[in-house]
């Protein structure tokens, strides 16, 4: 961009430009629309029902993952040990891919785990976490209107402070 360009740019903006008076604006609602809520714009929606389906999916298959998948003290680590002692080469590649396995299913036993609990409490932490921003930007909106010049005439009490007591 030039430089010409960019002071052309700047008046435009300034002066109003071609497509009207411009400045910062925020994304609100309108003045006297009241606090926007959940229920009226949108927002990010968990239902428990799909977090309990997911955390006892995760649960059943750690449950069985861990009844069926695992090969600590099994005929495998035995065989392992008897070709070993008897010279075959087959005994110690046994071994590793058994060591291997119960480290790779422990992995995959700890995020079955995680997911399961995670899944337990995300809903009570969103529901912290909407009643906390609700308070939030109703919040702003009293502190905006304390603020704002324009709910009266200059010089004016504001009205968000109620009647002066005599």
């Amino acid at each position: 961009m030039a430089w010409d360009e960019w002071d052309r740019l700047k008046s435009e903006a300034r002066d109003g430009g071609p497509g009207g008076p411009t400045g910062t604006r925020l994304n609100r609602l309108e003045p006297g629309a009241g606090p926007a809520t959940p229920s009226t714009t949108g927002d990010l929606n968990v239902n428990q029902p799909d977090l309990a389906k997911i955390g006892s999916h995760a649960h059943t298959l750690y449950n069985q993952l861990w009844d069926q998948a695992r090969l600590d003290n099994t005929s495998v680590d035995g065989a392992a040990s008897d070709l070993s002692t008897q010279g075959f080469a087959l005994g110690p590649a046994l071994q590793h891919v058994s060591n291997r396995w119960s480290r790779q299913l422990g992995t995959v036993l700890d995020a079955c785990a995680h997911i399961a609990n995670h899944m337990q409490v995300t809903k009570k932490i969103h529901n912290g976490d909407e009643d906390y921003i609700r308070r939030q930007m109703s919040s702003i909106d009293v502190l905006d209107a304390g603020f704002d010049e324009r709910v009266g005439p200059a010089g004016a009490r504001n009205a968000i402070y109620g009647e002066k007591k005599k």
